[in-house]
């Protein structure tokens, strides 16, 4: 499983988008691949996380690994979109997208790749990073609350088919 990340569309989760000086986001950003070098520990999945370098960056896109976390950093001109959707395109049924935003969402699906919101990942991230913390493994309850389903107007659509796929692996 590989794991393509909409890295400041994760960073905004549950907070307002209060404007940071540059010290301040390298700050969030550092701590935000703390969170997944952990989570890669646990799932030893490859992670790749793409953020904007669109308006500041520079002429070529930027890749370093830091603490077995690929980073990205988009070129001048380029928005972190565009290298997320080429990822998929790529990485194809074998990968995962976190994101929030509709437009990769829509696009990874016509791409037959998962797609999980950031808020719901966020919250598998924090959950697998205390069960480390604490010690212990629980099997996660199966989710779908156990309703059987018949017939195919009750079956599950082959996009929610592949999210509920890529929740239960999370």
């Amino acid at each position: 499983m590989h794991l393509i990340i909409d890295g400041y569309n994760l960073l905004h989760v549950g907070r307002s988008l209060i404007q940071l000086n540059p010290i301040q986001l390298q700050w969030e950003r550092d701590r935000l691949i703390d969170q997944l070098s952990d989570y890669e520990k646990v799932k030893q999945w490859e992670i790749t996380v793409v953020f904007d370098g669109w308006q500041g960056g520079w002429h070529t896109e930027k890749k370093e690994r830091k603490k077995g976390v690929e980073i990205i950093f988009s070129r001048v001109g380029e928005k972190a979109d565009e290298v997320i959707k080429r990822l998929a395109r790529e990485r194809g049924s074998g990968a995962l997208v976190v994101t929030s935003d509709r437009d990769i969402s829509k696009y990874a699906e016509r791409m037959a790749v998962a797609v999980i919101p950031s808020d719901q990942f966020k919250e598998k991230m924090e959950s697998a990073s205390f069960k480390t913390r604490v010690g212990f493994e629980k099997e996660e309850e199966e989710e779908g609350g156990g309703l059987k389903r018949k017939g195919p107007s009750r079956r599950l659509s082959k996009k929610d088919k592949r999210k509920l796929a890529a929740l239960k692996k999370l």
